[in-house]
């Protein structure tokens, strides 16, 4: 699927691929869902999240948290106040270390309290989506506070390419599942 480049193109990669996330999810045991990624996931590739999650709920809280990202730096902005999308003191070379204080912050939430606030903070990021014109969304130079890229660019990243490489991880985990 090419990156979406239009404000339709957004919401229907963005809904399409939440719903073929959770189809695959859906078709999991309960078992699978909740259980520990097998080794050979911590290996299956050079980024640092494949040995930072460990099970479905890690992947799904990290969706979350990048879904709170993207609404409370649009609302601060929105609103006047002037925020960059990564919180200080990270950049675009540092999140990683970022992501793994997300991932620190819920090693006690429950499956089922990730699943439930994934759903809505995807309801929350949609209406958001859904308040700003094509031009707003797509056209460079619209907000200064989005710096060189689309605040669109911003939420395709949020949104439907977080959850290709969500269904990527989903998979493998299904393929390497000894439950």
């Amino acid at each position: 699927m090419a990156r979406p480049t239009t404000k339709t193109d957004l919401i229907l990669a963005a809904n399409g691929q939440f719903e073929k996330m959770w189809k695959l999810i859906d078709g999991m045991s309960d078992d699978q869902q909740q259980a520990t990624f097998a080794n050979e996931m911590a290996t299956a590739g050079k980024e640092a999240h494949w040995g930072r999650d460990k099970n479905l709920r890690d992947v799904l809280v990290h969706l979350y948290e990048w879904h709170r990202l993207l609404v409370d730096w649009i609302s601060a902005n929105r609103s006047g106040e002037r925020r960059s999308f990564l919180p200080a003191p990270y950049n675009w070379k540092t999140y990683p270390a970022m992501n793994v204080e997300f991932w620190k912050m819920h090693q006690q939430t429950p499956l089922a309290d990730a699943k439930a606030w994934l759903k809505e903070s995807h309801r929350e990021v949609m209406t958001l989506i859904e308040a700003f014109t094509n031009d707003e969304l797509f056209a460079k130079g619209t907000f200064d506070w989005t710096g060189t890229s689309t605040l669109g660019a911003y939420c395709v990243s949020a949104t439907s390419s977080h959850y290709d490489w969500a269904m990527k991880k989903i998979k493998l985990h299904i393929k390497t599942s000894k439950v």
